[in-house]
Parts: C-alpha cells; structure tokens; sequence
C-alpha cells in the first residue's frame, strides 16, 4: 500500500455486510447497473437485468454460505471490492475462446475489481488480489485465475479496467499461463506456493 494510504482490512463479503457493499457499488451498481453479474449470466439475461435486477442477484450470492468475494476496508468504509468463485460460476468463461480453459484443473477465478475512485493508484487492487486468494485457498482452492486487460497504449480508463491490470496481478504473486489475445492474459497463482 503507498505511503499515506490507511491500512486496508478485508473481510468476505457476507450478508451482515450486504448494506457496505450496497454503499460502494452507489446507485450505479458500481458501473452501469452491473452488480457484478456480466460475467454470471447470458448476454440477454443480463441486458435485461441491469440496475434492480442484478442488485437482488447480488444481494442473494452474498447470503450464500460462501460469498462471492472480499470487501476492502479503510477507516472502517468498505473502499473496494473483489469477486472470486470457482470458475464454473462464470458463464462467460465458458463461452469465451479467448479465455477458454488453459487446462482441466479446477481453479477459481478472479472476475472483478471494483476500488472507489479517490483510493485508486495506491495499491489497494494488489492487497485486494491477495485477499481474493486467502479468501479461495481457505475454501479449498488450489488454483487462482484473473483475467486482467493490458493496455493496448499505456494507460485504460478504469470503466474499462474491471477485471484489473497485469502489474496489480503479478504484485500479488500471480504469473501468466497464456494468451490468446494481446490485450487478454490469463493469469494463475498456487495457493499453495505463494509467497505472503
């Protein structure tokens, strides 16, 4: 975390903390009516949903006896959000060639990462990562994935940058497995072999 920034607290995002989540993610649902649910449903499903809809979707997954992801907090405001489940609950990535398997062990995945706007650029998605793989090893996983985009001319306008950028990724000690597209690495970490 940079010099100055207060220290960061996670916690997974259960439902007792449903009304911080609600708070960040504002009457936007962090962008555009997401509530996090791009990459959980059909494409129809979820242009039809947006805004209340995907909202109640959420507010369900949190009440869930493992919740979808971990909430960052900073002077006891949740400042950030990361979503990580097993990979089959991405219907996405089940249609995506560019993310297709890379190979057939299970592995969770990282599909989102959401900071407030005025804790941007101070290492808050690092921290967030490696909270998102504590969050998944202590649910038994193995294997972490993210999907991060790399800029394709230096900078990315952060709507764009939901799925975080590499260098954040291999700050938190994730490394590339491939690459099908060159904006669109996969990335990997070994629950088991990550240095703290």
């Amino acid at each position: 975390m940079a010099s100055g920034t207060p220290p960061l607290i996670t916690h997974p995002a259960t439902a007792e903390r449903w009304a911080d989540l609600e708070e960040l993610f504002g009457d936007r649902g962090a962008c555009g009516g997401c509530w996090c649910m791009a990459w959980r449903l059909s494409r129809a499903d979820y242009e039809s949903g947006k805004g209340t809809k995907h909202k109640r979707r959420l507010k369900r997954l949190v009440g869930r006896a493992v919740p979808p992801g971990v909430l960052g907090y900073a002077d006891g405001k949740a400042i950030a959000w990361c979503a990580v489940a097993p990979r089959e609950e991405y219907s996405f990535l089940s249609r995506s060639r560019v993310l297709k398997p890379v190979d057939e062990q299970p592995v969770w995945s990282i599909s989102c990462l959401f900071v407030e706007r005025f804790h941007r650029g101070r290492g808050v998605s690092t921290a967030m990562l490696k909270a998102a793989v504590d969050f998944a090893a202590g649910h038994g996983a193995r294997l972490v994935e993210g999907y991060p985009v790399e800029p394709a001319k230096g900078t990315i306008p952060p709507a764009f940058a939901w799925t975080g950028l590499p260098s954040a990724f291999l700050k938190a000690g994730f490394h590339e497995v491939a690459r099908r597209s060159p904006t669109r690495p996969i990335m990997r970490v070994d629950t088991r072999k990550r240095r703290r």
